[in-house]
């Protein structure tokens, strides 16, 4: 099956991505954020982390991936002085500096949780996290061993 030409994952790898998303959302929703998942019939129009499955079967350099989504004020504001090509107005620093700093956060959150996530490396989706699985879905050898900040 193809979504946008490209490949779609099977029914099976996607069963297990939205099992890992759910998983992301609850952890996040259990640290007092209101995490949704994009596909959600309520999801459009939220505000705070945004989880997404990637369909993908080949290009998909994460299984799941989290986003910020401010509120419509702050987004509506940036998004105007964008447009009229003020990329330095006040309302575009706020939104760069809310979504940088809450996505560095949600990587720490999903980290002492024992997820795999990192920085989306990706120029058309730079405010990306991705999350790859849980460390102890991996064997004892390839478990990371670096240690959250303020973890036990």
């Amino acid at each position: 099956m193809t979504e946008l030409g490209y490949p779609r994952a099977c029914e099976e790898v996607l069963a297990v991505r939205r099992e890992l998303a759910d998983q992301v959302v609850r952890v996040l929703q259990d640290a007092g954020l209101p995490a949704f998942r994009e596909d959600a019939p309520d999801g459009p129009g939220q505000t705070g982390p945004r989880v997404m499955v990637d369909a993908d079967a080949e290009l998909a350099s994460a299984a799941v991936s989290v986003s910020w989504t401010p509120g419509s004020g702050m987004a509506r504001a940036a998004r105007e002085a964008f447009l009229a090509g003020d990329v330095d107005a006040p309302a575009v620093r706020r939104f760069a500096t809310a979504s940088t700093r809450m996505q560095g956060a949600l990587i720490v959150l999903l980290l002492a949780e024992g997820f795999l996530a990192t920085w989306e490396n990706d120029d058309m989706d730079p405010d990306h996290i991705q999350v790859f699985g849980c460390t102890s879905d991996l064997p004892p050898a390839l478990r990371p061993t670096f240690v959250p900040p303020g973890s036990p």
